[in-house]
């Protein structure tokens, strides 16, 4: 665990830092150099004069680190007799726009809320994209926001990127994949968070973890109608959802009715209308709903009866994050009812957010239900992570829970939406997941300066 101090600058045009009272070093030997990100800066470090448990940073060496004004905490620690000044943790994303109050558009808000825990880790993060970069000089036009506005200023390289692209039309450039892995060869960087998860690719890899198998409905591409025939016969239902969608977009419910002999195709279309048609047979559904669709870019996926409120579904969204230490755990737990008439249960759709308590008023139920859901995320997570490249920080799942309280994870998203955090019970797990998405990267960085061969990707 990293402790964290105040910062205090001092007019000197000297590289001198103090270091604060209560810093213990493993060896008592002061380090001659200070790092921040990958700028090195030999300095005379000292106890603090006055005894004061704080960092006394001079103008010049602030000004040589290229270290930000508005910094008011950092943490320290030392290694090979150098001494690291916070961790730099650059957020990559796309999307900028040129104006000053959002620079990243709609999602400046998100960003903005992100920033706002840098006080309380330690670390110094910012927000940067592909333009923002000085390959020559070693430095980032980073975005900051310290509570009142945002500001630019130039920063160091960091020491770990923690990727948050919006989609993958960005991921898939060929500048995003050059420059992610120059960073992470040339400058051992490590990037993680990176790729969307790919829906029918992620379920084949954990259908054959013996771990987690149990939790995965029956899903694969679509292969022909008679295909289709044969899951609506052993489900009933089922859904057919896009290989790469996202928020609930694309998803169509079919139902099979044994004794009228129909089929029912919910879904919601291109004026955001939630749509119920039936049809006398699967070749006439698919020649309407489906005239002008590649079903080759569609999974087919079992249906499973959920509980539900008031007969509408209910699902669960779980965040799991990795802490400081590199461990996972869960960060956030909570229901979606969908709306009348929806396929999903997502708020776009009419979805409605609900804590635990207002959906299961036995509490042995709910306790059952809650401790089923949190095993199931952390074994999930560790199986995703054991069969997927890169460094995972956080997921988002979508389960359902049956009838008979069996657990299934219909998707995992590797860049979660935020919408249950609308819950006024649930403010102070978005503050908790916004914190544990920071403190993966202080571990990592830690991880690669220990152990750097094991970090080469």
């Amino acid at each position: 665990m990293l402790h964290t101090y105040k910062v205090e600058q001092f007019q000197e045009e000297e590289s001198i830092l103090y270091l604060p009272a209560g810093f213990r070093l493993e060896e008592d030997i002061l380090p001659h150099t200070v790092i921040l990100g990958t700028r090195r800066q030999s300095t005379a470090c000292k106890r603090h004069p006055n005894g004061r448990n704080v960092i006394g940073i001079s103008t010049g060496l602030a000004r040589k680190l290229y270290l930000p004004s508005k910094v008011v905490s950092l943490s320290l620690f030392c290694k090979d007799e150098c001494l690291y000044a916070g961790v730099l943790i650059g957020i990559f994303t796309a999307g900028f726009t040129g104006f000053r109050l959002s620079p990243i558009g709609q999602r400046s808000h998100f960003f903005k809320q992100l920033l706002s825990v840098q006080s309380s880790l330690g670390v110094i993060p910012f927000v940067f994209g592909e333009r923002h970069i000085d390959w020559e000089n070693g430095l980032i036009k980073g975005f900051f926001h310290f509570g009142e506005g945002w500001e630019i200023e130039e920063i160091p390289f960091p020491n770990v990127i923690y990727d948050r692209l919006p989609n993958r039309r960005s991921e898939k450039r060929k500048t995003y994949q050059s420059l992610k892995e120059r960073l992470e060869r040339e400058y051992g960087i490590p990037w993680y968070n990176p790729g969307f998860f790919n829906k029918l690719d992620l379920f084949e890899r954990l259908e054959n973890d013996q771990t987690v198998r149990h939790f995965l409905p029956d899903t694969q591409p679509f292969q022909s109608f008679d295909e289709m025939e044969r899951l609506l016969s052993a489900y009933h239902h089922i859904y057919l959802k896009p290989k790469n969608g996202s928020l609930g977009n694309g998803i169509h419910k079919i139902t099979y009715n044994r004794t009228s002999e129909e089929y029912y195709c919910r879904f919601r279309d291109g004026d955001q209308k939630n749509r119920l048609l039936k049809f006398k047979s699967l070749e006439q559904l698919s020649n309407t709903v489906f005239r002008n669709r590649n079903l080759d870019t569609y999974i087919v996926q079992q249906g499973i009866s959920l509980l539900k409120e008031n007969n509408r579904p209910i699902d669960f969204r779980v965040h799991t994050n990795k802490d400081e230490e590199g461990n996972w755990q869960v960060s956030a737990l909570a229901g979606k009812v969908a709306g009348s008439g929806s396929v999903t249960t997502h708020a776009n759709n009419g979805g409605e957010v609900k804590v635990l308590s207002e959906l299961f008023t036995d509490e042995k139920e709910r306790g059952h239900i809650e401790e089923a859901l949190k095993d199931a995320a952390l074994l999930l997570s560790h199986a995703i992570e054991r069969n997927l490249e890169g460094y995972i920080g956080e997921i988002g799942f979508d389960f359902g829970v049956d009838e008979k309280h069996h657990i299934w994870m219909f998707e995992a998203n590797s860049k979660p939406g935020r919408s249950i955090f609308s819950h006024p019970d649930l403010k102070s797990f978005d503050l908790l997941t916004r914190k544990l998405a920071l403190s993966f990267g202080i571990f990592l960085t830690q991880q690669s300066l220990h152990h750097p061969e094991e970090m080469i990707p």
